[in-house]
Protein backbone atom coordinates (compact mmCIF):
# COMPACT_ATOMS: atom_id res chain seq x y z
CA UNK A 1 0.00 0.00 0.00
CA UNK A 2 2.82 2.37 0.91
CA UNK A 3 4.63 1.48 -2.31
CA UNK A 4 1.49 2.25 -4.36
CA UNK A 5 1.07 5.62 -2.65
CA UNK A 6 4.73 6.38 -3.21
CA UNK A 7 4.47 5.51 -6.92
CA UNK A 8 1.33 7.61 -7.28
CA UNK A 9 3.05 10.54 -5.59
CA UNK A 10 6.05 10.22 -7.89
CA UNK A 11 3.81 10.17 -10.96
CA UNK A 12 1.94 13.22 -9.70
CA UNK A 13 5.19 15.08 -9.12
CA UNK A 14 6.41 14.07 -12.58
CA UNK A 15 3.26 15.33 -14.26
CA UNK A 16 3.46 18.52 -12.20
CA UNK A 17 7.05 19.07 -13.28
CA UNK A 18 6.07 18.43 -16.90
CA UNK A 19 3.26 20.97 -16.68
CA UNK A 20 5.60 23.54 -15.16
CA UNK A 21 8.13 22.81 -17.90
CA UNK A 22 5.50 23.31 -20.57
CA UNK A 23 4.30 26.52 -18.90
CA UNK A 24 7.87 27.77 -18.79
CA UNK A 25 8.36 27.36 -22.56
CA UNK A 26 8.99 30.83 -24.02
CA UNK A 27 6.67 32.20 -26.66
CA UNK A 28 8.48 32.31 -29.98
CA UNK A 29 8.06 35.10 -32.51
CA UNK A 30 9.57 34.76 -35.97
CA UNK A 31 10.68 38.14 -37.33
CA UNK A 32 11.64 38.53 -41.00
CA UNK A 33 13.69 41.72 -41.26
CA UNK A 34 14.82 43.74 -44.28
CA UNK A 35 18.12 44.95 -42.82
CA UNK A 36 19.78 44.64 -46.24
CA UNK A 37 18.38 44.76 -49.75
CA UNK A 38 16.05 47.28 -51.43
CA UNK A 39 14.09 48.10 -48.27
CA UNK A 40 17.03 48.29 -45.84
CA UNK A 41 16.31 51.78 -44.48
CA UNK A 42 12.72 50.76 -43.78
CA UNK A 43 13.91 47.51 -42.21
CA UNK A 44 16.00 49.44 -39.70
CA UNK A 45 12.98 51.53 -38.70
CA UNK A 46 10.89 48.37 -38.33
CA UNK A 47 13.56 46.75 -36.15
CA UNK A 48 13.94 49.82 -33.94
CA UNK A 49 10.21 50.07 -33.23
CA UNK A 50 10.10 46.35 -32.50
CA UNK A 51 13.06 46.45 -30.12
CA UNK A 52 11.70 49.44 -28.22
CA UNK A 53 8.47 47.52 -27.55
CA UNK A 54 10.40 44.39 -26.52
CA UNK A 55 12.51 46.46 -24.13
CA UNK A 56 9.46 48.12 -22.57
CA UNK A 57 7.83 44.72 -22.04
CA UNK A 58 10.96 43.25 -20.45
CA UNK A 59 11.28 40.61 -23.15
CA UNK A 60 7.88 39.15 -22.27
CA UNK A 61 4.50 38.86 -23.95
CA UNK A 62 1.50 38.88 -21.65
CA UNK A 63 3.89 38.32 -18.76
CA UNK A 64 5.35 35.17 -20.38
CA UNK A 65 9.00 34.98 -21.46
CA UNK A 66 9.34 35.47 -25.21
CA UNK A 67 12.03 34.94 -27.82
CA UNK A 68 12.07 37.19 -30.86
CA UNK A 69 13.94 35.34 -33.61
CA UNK A 70 15.12 38.21 -35.79
CA UNK A 71 16.61 37.27 -39.16
CA UNK A 72 17.53 39.40 -42.17
CA UNK A 73 16.24 37.96 -45.45
CA UNK A 74 17.46 40.86 -47.64
CA UNK A 75 14.04 41.63 -49.12
CA UNK A 76 13.99 38.48 -51.26
CA UNK A 77 10.53 36.81 -51.36
CA UNK A 78 11.99 33.34 -51.99
CA UNK A 79 14.32 33.69 -49.01
CA UNK A 80 11.38 35.00 -46.94
CA UNK A 81 9.44 31.84 -47.77
CA UNK A 82 12.39 29.64 -46.79
CA UNK A 83 12.78 31.59 -43.55
CA UNK A 84 9.10 31.29 -42.66
CA UNK A 85 9.20 27.52 -43.23
CA UNK A 86 12.27 27.22 -41.01
CA UNK A 87 10.56 29.24 -38.28
CA UNK A 88 7.51 26.97 -38.52
CA UNK A 89 9.23 23.59 -38.75
CA UNK A 90 12.37 24.04 -36.66
CA UNK A 91 11.59 26.84 -34.23
CA UNK A 92 7.86 26.09 -33.76
CA UNK A 93 6.95 29.77 -33.70
CA UNK A 94 3.73 31.09 -32.15
CA UNK A 95 3.65 34.42 -34.05
CA UNK A 96 5.21 35.83 -37.20
CA UNK A 97 5.84 39.46 -38.16
CA UNK A 98 7.67 41.38 -40.86
CA UNK A 99 8.64 41.70 -43.69
CA UNK A 100 8.47 45.14 -45.36
CA UNK A 101 7.23 44.35 -48.87
CA UNK A 102 3.93 42.96 -50.12
CA UNK A 103 5.58 40.45 -52.47
CA UNK A 104 7.35 38.89 -49.48
CA UNK A 105 4.14 38.93 -47.40
CA UNK A 106 2.32 37.10 -50.20
CA UNK A 107 5.17 34.58 -50.41
CA UNK A 108 5.12 33.62 -46.72
CA UNK A 109 1.37 33.74 -46.14
CA UNK A 110 0.31 30.26 -47.34
CA UNK A 111 2.78 28.33 -45.15
CA UNK A 112 1.94 30.40 -42.06
CA UNK A 113 -1.81 30.03 -42.59
CA UNK A 114 -1.52 26.27 -43.12
CA UNK A 115 0.42 26.00 -39.85
CA UNK A 116 -2.09 28.25 -38.05
CA UNK A 117 0.59 30.76 -37.10
CA UNK A 118 -0.80 34.29 -36.68
CA UNK A 119 0.90 36.68 -39.11
CA UNK A 120 0.81 40.23 -37.77
CA UNK A 121 2.01 42.41 -40.60
CA UNK A 122 4.26 45.23 -39.46
CA UNK A 123 3.86 46.94 -42.82
CA UNK A 124 2.50 45.37 -46.02
CA UNK A 125 -1.24 45.27 -46.59
CA UNK A 126 -1.68 43.43 -49.89
CA UNK A 127 -5.08 43.61 -51.54
CA UNK A 128 -5.09 39.84 -52.02
CA UNK A 129 -5.27 39.22 -48.26
CA UNK A 130 -7.99 41.87 -47.94
CA UNK A 131 -10.33 40.24 -50.45
CA UNK A 132 -10.78 36.73 -51.78
CA UNK A 133 -7.61 35.40 -50.13
CA UNK A 134 -8.39 36.85 -46.70
CA UNK A 135 -7.42 34.58 -43.82
CA UNK A 136 -8.21 34.58 -40.08
CA UNK A 137 -4.48 34.24 -39.32
CA UNK A 138 -3.49 37.48 -41.09
CA UNK A 139 -3.76 40.86 -39.35
CA UNK A 140 -2.85 44.09 -41.17
CA UNK A 141 -2.01 47.54 -39.83
CA UNK A 142 -3.44 49.17 -42.98
CA UNK A 143 -4.46 47.99 -46.45
CA UNK A 144 -2.15 49.23 -49.21
CA UNK A 145 -4.72 51.12 -51.26
CA UNK A 146 -6.12 53.12 -48.34
CA UNK A 147 -3.19 55.54 -48.06
CA UNK A 148 -3.66 56.44 -51.69
CA UNK A 149 -7.43 56.67 -51.55
CA UNK A 150 -6.82 59.38 -48.96
CA UNK A 151 -4.25 61.01 -51.25
CA UNK A 152 -6.70 61.00 -54.17
CA UNK A 153 -9.19 62.92 -52.04
CA UNK A 154 -6.42 65.36 -51.08
CA UNK A 155 -5.48 65.86 -54.76
CA UNK A 156 -9.12 66.66 -55.56
CA UNK A 157 -9.24 69.22 -52.74
CA UNK A 158 -6.04 70.81 -54.06
CA UNK A 159 -7.66 71.23 -57.48
CA UNK A 160 -5.13 69.19 -59.46
CA UNK A 161 -6.79 68.53 -62.83
CA UNK A 162 -4.24 66.00 -64.02
CA UNK A 163 -1.31 64.02 -62.64
CA UNK A 164 1.51 61.65 -63.46
CA UNK A 165 1.65 58.73 -61.06
CA UNK A 166 4.71 56.56 -60.39
CA UNK A 167 5.48 53.44 -58.33
CA UNK A 168 7.72 50.34 -58.36
CA UNK A 169 6.46 47.41 -60.41
CA UNK A 170 5.47 44.96 -57.66
CA UNK A 171 2.20 44.13 -55.84
CA UNK A 172 2.27 47.08 -53.44
CA UNK A 173 3.08 49.54 -56.23
CA UNK A 174 0.03 48.40 -58.18
CA UNK A 175 -2.18 48.52 -55.08
CA UNK A 176 -1.04 52.02 -54.18
CA UNK A 177 -1.57 53.52 -57.62
CA UNK A 178 -4.88 51.67 -57.86
CA UNK A 179 -6.00 53.27 -54.62
CA UNK A 180 -5.13 56.74 -55.89
CA UNK A 181 -7.01 56.20 -59.14
CA UNK A 182 -10.05 54.96 -57.21
CA UNK A 183 -10.70 58.37 -55.60
CA UNK A 184 -8.87 60.88 -57.82
CA UNK A 185 -11.26 62.66 -60.18
CA UNK A 186 -8.67 64.25 -62.49
CA UNK A 187 -6.92 62.82 -65.54
CA UNK A 188 -3.96 60.45 -65.27
CA UNK A 189 -1.52 61.72 -67.87
CA UNK A 190 0.87 58.83 -67.41
CA UNK A 191 1.16 55.80 -65.12
CA UNK A 192 4.82 54.85 -64.67
CA UNK A 193 6.14 51.63 -63.12
CA UNK A 194 9.83 51.37 -62.23
CA UNK A 195 12.11 48.57 -61.09
CA UNK A 196 12.08 47.70 -57.39
CA UNK A 197 15.20 49.23 -55.85
CA UNK A 198 15.79 51.60 -58.78
CA UNK A 199 17.99 54.60 -57.96
CA UNK A 200 18.33 56.44 -61.30
CA UNK A 201 15.14 58.20 -62.44
CA UNK A 202 16.48 60.34 -65.29
CA UNK A 203 14.26 58.69 -67.91
CA UNK A 204 11.12 58.93 -65.76
CA UNK A 205 11.79 62.56 -64.87
CA UNK A 206 12.23 63.39 -68.56
CA UNK A 207 8.80 61.87 -69.24
CA UNK A 208 7.28 63.93 -66.43
CA UNK A 209 8.90 67.10 -67.79
CA UNK A 210 7.36 66.51 -71.21
CA UNK A 211 3.87 65.83 -69.75
CA UNK A 212 3.84 69.03 -67.62
CA UNK A 213 1.29 67.68 -65.12
CA UNK A 214 -0.46 69.66 -62.41
CA UNK A 215 1.09 67.26 -59.87
CA UNK A 216 3.12 64.08 -59.50
CA UNK A 217 1.91 61.33 -57.19
CA UNK A 218 4.67 58.97 -56.10
CA UNK A 219 4.75 55.76 -54.13
CA UNK A 220 8.50 55.14 -53.89
CA UNK A 221 9.38 54.00 -50.37
CA UNK A 222 12.80 54.15 -48.72
CA UNK A 223 15.88 54.75 -50.88
CA UNK A 224 13.75 54.84 -54.02
CA UNK A 225 11.83 57.87 -52.80
CA UNK A 226 14.97 59.56 -51.52
CA UNK A 227 16.69 59.27 -54.90
CA UNK A 228 13.63 60.25 -56.91
CA UNK A 229 12.91 63.41 -54.91
CA UNK A 230 16.54 64.51 -54.97
CA UNK A 231 16.73 64.03 -58.75
CA UNK A 232 13.31 65.60 -59.33
CA UNK A 233 14.28 68.77 -57.49
CA UNK A 234 17.75 68.74 -59.05
CA UNK A 235 16.15 68.63 -62.50
CA UNK A 236 14.49 71.97 -61.82
CA UNK A 237 10.95 70.61 -61.52
CA UNK A 238 10.27 71.99 -58.05
CA UNK A 239 7.33 74.01 -59.43
CA UNK A 240 5.42 70.77 -60.11
CA UNK A 241 3.88 69.75 -56.76
CA UNK A 242 4.72 66.33 -55.37
CA UNK A 243 2.06 64.40 -53.49
CA UNK A 244 2.74 61.14 -51.70
CA UNK A 245 1.57 58.50 -49.29
CA UNK A 246 3.42 58.79 -45.99
CA UNK A 247 5.93 56.08 -46.97
CA UNK A 248 7.50 58.35 -49.56
CA UNK A 249 7.62 61.41 -47.31
CA UNK A 250 8.49 60.04 -43.89
CA UNK A 251 11.33 60.88 -41.54
CA UNK A 252 13.83 58.66 -43.38
CA UNK A 253 13.20 60.59 -46.62
CA UNK A 254 13.16 63.97 -44.83
CA UNK A 255 16.51 63.28 -43.15
CA UNK A 256 18.13 62.29 -46.44
CA UNK A 257 16.66 64.98 -48.73
CA UNK A 258 16.43 67.97 -46.40
CA UNK A 259 14.76 71.30 -47.10
CA UNK A 260 13.79 70.34 -50.66
CA UNK A 261 10.82 68.35 -49.29
CA UNK A 262 9.46 71.15 -47.09
CA UNK A 263 5.72 71.73 -47.67
CA UNK A 264 5.26 68.31 -49.31
CA UNK A 265 1.84 66.95 -48.29
CA UNK A 266 1.32 63.26 -47.64
CA UNK A 267 -1.30 60.92 -46.22
CA UNK A 268 -0.96 58.36 -43.43
CA UNK A 269 -2.87 56.45 -40.77
CA UNK A 270 -0.48 57.73 -38.09
CA UNK A 271 1.49 60.87 -37.20
CA UNK A 272 4.04 61.39 -34.45
CA UNK A 273 2.03 64.37 -33.18
CA UNK A 274 -1.28 62.52 -32.84
CA UNK A 275 -2.75 63.57 -29.52
CA UNK A 276 -3.27 60.37 -27.55
CA UNK A 277 -1.41 59.12 -24.43
CA UNK A 278 -0.02 55.93 -25.99
CA UNK A 279 1.41 57.83 -28.95
CA UNK A 280 2.96 60.58 -26.85
CA UNK A 281 4.67 57.99 -24.65
CA UNK A 282 5.90 56.02 -27.67
CA UNK A 283 7.31 59.04 -29.52
CA UNK A 284 9.10 60.32 -26.41
CA UNK A 285 10.58 56.90 -25.65
CA UNK A 286 11.67 56.46 -29.28
CA UNK A 287 13.34 59.88 -29.36
CA UNK A 288 15.06 59.21 -26.05
CA UNK A 289 16.42 55.90 -27.30
CA UNK A 290 17.23 56.67 -30.95
CA UNK A 291 17.58 60.49 -30.99
CA UNK A 292 15.19 60.95 -33.93
CA UNK A 293 11.50 61.04 -34.75
CA UNK A 294 9.97 57.63 -35.49
CA UNK A 295 8.55 56.80 -38.90
CA UNK A 296 5.28 55.06 -39.70
CA UNK A 297 7.27 51.81 -39.96
CA UNK A 298 8.59 52.10 -36.41
CA UNK A 299 5.14 52.96 -35.06
CA UNK A 300 3.63 49.95 -36.82
CA UNK A 301 6.14 47.39 -35.56
CA UNK A 302 5.79 48.80 -32.04
CA UNK A 303 2.00 48.40 -32.26
CA UNK A 304 2.37 44.81 -33.53
CA UNK A 305 4.33 43.76 -30.43
CA UNK A 306 1.81 45.47 -28.17
CA UNK A 307 -1.00 43.63 -29.99
CA UNK A 308 0.78 40.31 -29.36
CA UNK A 309 1.28 41.23 -25.71
CA UNK A 310 -2.41 41.97 -25.23
CA UNK A 311 -3.52 38.76 -26.97
CA UNK A 312 -1.19 36.56 -24.88
CA UNK A 313 -2.45 38.25 -21.73
CA UNK A 314 -6.07 37.73 -22.77
CA UNK A 315 -5.55 33.97 -23.34
CA UNK A 316 -3.63 33.63 -20.04
CA UNK A 317 -0.48 32.58 -21.90
CA UNK A 318 -2.12 29.62 -23.66
CA UNK A 319 -0.98 30.45 -27.18
CA UNK A 320 -1.54 26.84 -28.27
CA UNK A 321 -5.27 27.51 -28.25
CA UNK A 322 -5.13 29.11 -31.68
CA UNK A 323 -8.85 29.82 -31.92
CA UNK A 324 -8.77 31.75 -28.66
CA UNK A 325 -5.53 33.49 -29.66
CA UNK A 326 -6.94 34.65 -33.00
CA UNK A 327 -10.10 35.86 -31.25
CA UNK A 328 -7.96 37.81 -28.78
CA UNK A 329 -5.94 39.39 -31.60
CA UNK A 330 -9.17 40.35 -33.37
CA UNK A 331 -10.34 42.06 -30.18
CA UNK A 332 -7.27 44.38 -30.29
CA UNK A 333 -7.35 45.00 -26.56
CA UNK A 334 -4.38 47.38 -26.38
CA UNK A 335 -3.72 51.12 -26.53
CA UNK A 336 -2.58 51.68 -30.10
CA UNK A 337 -0.35 54.61 -31.01
CA UNK A 338 -2.91 55.23 -33.79
CA UNK A 339 -5.68 55.82 -31.28
CA UNK A 340 -9.01 54.02 -31.63
CA UNK A 341 -9.46 51.45 -34.38
CA UNK A 342 -11.22 48.15 -34.92
CA UNK A 343 -10.77 45.31 -37.38
CA UNK A 344 -13.10 44.80 -40.29
CA UNK A 345 -14.28 41.36 -41.37
CA UNK A 346 -11.00 40.81 -43.25
CA UNK A 347 -8.73 41.68 -40.28
CA UNK A 348 -7.72 45.00 -41.81
CA UNK A 349 -8.33 48.03 -39.58
CA UNK A 350 -11.13 50.53 -39.83
CA UNK A 351 -9.26 53.69 -38.87
CA UNK A 352 -8.61 57.35 -39.58
CA UNK A 353 -6.34 58.61 -42.35
CA UNK A 354 -4.62 61.98 -41.99
CA UNK A 355 -2.96 64.70 -44.01
CA UNK A 356 0.58 65.56 -42.91
CA UNK A 357 2.72 68.40 -44.22
CA UNK A 358 6.49 68.59 -43.96
CA UNK A 359 7.54 71.66 -42.02
CA UNK A 360 9.53 72.84 -39.00
CA UNK A 361 8.60 71.80 -35.48
CA UNK A 362 8.90 74.11 -32.43
CA UNK A 363 12.65 73.40 -32.32
CA UNK A 364 13.18 74.11 -36.00
CA UNK A 365 13.52 70.42 -36.93
CA UNK A 366 12.15 69.41 -40.32
CA UNK A 367 9.42 66.81 -39.85
CA UNK A 368 5.82 65.94 -40.66
CA UNK A 369 3.19 68.12 -39.02
CA UNK A 370 -0.35 66.80 -38.62
CA UNK A 371 -2.83 68.91 -40.64
CA UNK A 372 -6.23 67.20 -40.45
CA UNK A 373 -8.23 64.00 -40.73
CA UNK A 374 -9.16 63.40 -44.37
CA UNK A 375 -10.84 59.96 -44.20
CA UNK A 376 -12.41 59.13 -40.83
CA UNK A 377 -13.09 55.47 -39.90
CA UNK A 378 -12.05 54.29 -43.35
CA UNK A 379 -12.38 50.66 -44.50
CA UNK A 380 -10.58 49.21 -47.51
CA UNK A 381 -12.30 48.59 -50.85
CA UNK A 382 -11.88 44.78 -50.83
CA UNK A 383 -13.66 43.77 -47.64
CA UNK A 384 -16.87 42.72 -49.41
CA UNK A 385 -14.90 40.00 -51.23
CA UNK A 386 -13.72 38.45 -47.93
CA UNK A 387 -15.83 35.45 -46.85
CA UNK A 388 -14.28 34.60 -43.49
Amino acid sequence: MFQLKKTTLCLALSFGALSQSQAAEPIKVGVALDISGPFAAIGVETRDGLELAIEQLGGKLGGVDARFLQTDFAGNPQQANQLANRFIQKDKIDFFTGPVASNAALAVGPALFAAKVPFLSSNPGPSQFAGKQCNPYFFGVYQNDTYDEAAGVLANEAGYKNAVIIAPNYPAGKDHLGGFKRTYKGDIKEEIYTKVGQIDYAAEIARIRSEKPDAVYLFLPGAMGINFVKQFVGAGLKDIPLLAPGFSADQDVIAAVGDAVENLQNTAHWAHDLDNPANKAFVQAFRDKYKRYPTVYAAQSYDVVMAMDAAVRDVNGNVQDRDALVAALKNANFNSVRGDFKYGVNNYPIQNYYVRKIGKDANGELTNILVKTILPDHQDAYVAECKM
